[in-house]
């Protein structure tokens, strides 16, 4: 049985379903004050054309416009580049300009991605914040978006927000924002209290930032992520072929797959932890922008990021799968994405502690040292343990079951879509039945809450154990 954990407590949870927490309405929603959203327009905290697709708020749209509209708005921005970053400068100047000369596009039925113009900063968005206001309007007329729920993943949204004329806003608060590299601590600290304080809703990730700042909020839950669970645990099963560049790599591998970035991951903590196990290959899977030439050890690979669509095929790979975090009020605060999908991989975790991990107790292996994390990774490799109470920890968290969660937040407050849309007799198409989201059939991205999580999990259940991972089928 499950627990979910809640201002009051904890509480029993479904096997068959398991749910978001939920919290108290710090205002009730009297009678006949119910409103309606007919579609939503979401401020990314990313670039659609450029940064992983696993993360939040992306993840939640794809689930969300088989439901009603969305319009993603590429991210604003929280920071100015500065010419000191070298070429990492030239490179964020560069993928800018090419998502701006996208303009908008449809990705898929009812999900459209917008790179609006927007000059960075302060300065620059209190300039181009009337023009902002009125082109994001403009996509979302074509997207047929006239009373938005507008999303927020990115802070500074806060100042266009009213100008959009909103049903209901909604403020993503998955990390502490004014930690990360680079911003104005002030700026966008103001610009968190000011969305708590506006929000119909506050969503948390974390259950160490919700405990701490739900009081901050006009409203607030917390949902935490979910992970496309087939695809993860297929890719461990050794049917696909692995790709090319790891498959050629010596064993046994440790990977990590994300982000390389100076806030979150600690290269000296990494390069020691490689330095102590010369025999394995440390593999580096994500886009980096920490100095050139960080890392010059012999039996690491650094082989840039990739797709979102292949990296569970990176992670399969590997034999023990590894989060080296820096210690920092960001991961203080933080619940990786990658965290479940490493789970459902099966291959044994090794990390830095951070309280998040709480929730994993006896699946993730949580060190506070180069040398602890060493150890640890060679315990793993000599025994990976069984793979399938990772998998059963993971497997009914799926993307749409999150979305639905926030879904039901929202109507608890009063706040429904307006209108679904019928696609007729299209395998894919998803209904609005008293308020459920009904998912496509076994072998698609999603699956259906209920029914295919309870076939996934007795899949799982079956599955035989895999040899220690050093040694494992990939």
């Amino acid at each position: 049985m499950f627990q979910a954990v809640t201002r009051r407590g904890t509480m029993p949870m479904s096997s068959s379903i398991l749910q978001a927490d939920r919290v108290h309405l710090r205002h009730p929603v009297a009678p006949g004050a119910s409103r309606s959203f007919d579609g939503i327009i979401c401020f990314g905290g990313e670039d659609w054309w450029y940064h992983n697709r696993g993360h939040y708020d992306m993840q939640m749209m794809r689930r969300l416009s088989r439901m009603c509209p969305v319009l993603y708005v590429n991210s604003i921005g929280m920071r100015v580049p500065r010419p000191g970053e070298g070429r990492m400068f030239v490179r964020r100047i560069g993928r800018k300009l090419r998502s701006l000369r996208r303009g908008m596009v449809q990705i898929a039925d009812n999900f459209a991605v917008f790179s609006p113009f927007v000059l960075p900063g302060r300065r620059g968005l209190a300039l181009t914040r009337r023009l902002l206001a009125r082109a994001v309007r403009s996509a979302a007329r074509k997207q047929k978006i006239t009373h938005p729920l507008v999303w927020v993943a990115c802070p500074t949204a806060a100042e266009v927000i009213d100008a959009l004329h909103p049903a209901a806003v909604l403020y993503q608060r998955t990390d502490r924002y004014e930690h990360f590299n680079g911003v104005n601590v002030d700026r966008i600290s103001a610009y968190d209290a000011r969305l708590k304080a506006r929000a119909d809703l506050t969503v948390f990730c974390s259950k160490f930032l919700y405990e701490r700042e739900a009081d901050d909020c006009r409203s607030a839950c917390i949902v935490d992520h979910g992970v496309d669970f087939e695809r993860f645990e297929a890719a461990s099963s050794g049917v696909a072929a692995l790709p090319r560049d790891i498959a050629a790599l010596g064993r046994p591998r440790i990977g990590f797959v994300g982000a390389i970035d100076a806030h979150t991951f600690d290269p000296d903590l990494f390069l020691e932890v490689a330095r102590r196990i010369p025999t394995a290959r440390f593999v580096l899977v994500g886009p980096c922008s920490l100095p050139a030439g960080w890392c010059q050890a012999s039996n690491v690979s650094i082989l840039g990021q990739r797709p979102y669509e292949e990296i569970h095929s990176y992670m399969a790979a590997c034999d023990v799968l590894i989060m080296p975090w820096r210690r920092s009020e960001w991961i203080e605060a933080c619940n990786p994405v990658k965290l479940k999908e490493y789970l459902a991989t099966g291959r044994p975790v090794v990390s830095t502690d951070f309280p998040e991990l709480r929730a994993y107790d006896g699946l993730v292996r949580s060190v506070r040292d180069a040398e602890a994390f060493a150890e640890a990774v060679r315990s793993a490799l000599r025994d990976g343990g069984d793979p399938r109470p990772r998998r059963q920890r993971v497997c009914r968290e799926n993307w749409s079951s999150k979305a639905q969660a926030v879904l039901d937040e929202l109507a608890a407050r009063g706040l429904s879509v307006k209108r679904s849309f019928d696609r007729g007799s299209s395998p894919r198409a998803v209904m609005l039945s008293n308020r459920r989201l009904e998912l496509p059939p076994a072998g698609s991205t999603l699956v259906t809450i209920a029914s295919q999580a309870g076939r996934t999990a007795a899949r799982v259940g079956r599955r035989r154990p895999e040899a220690n991972a050093a040694g494992a089928s990939t």
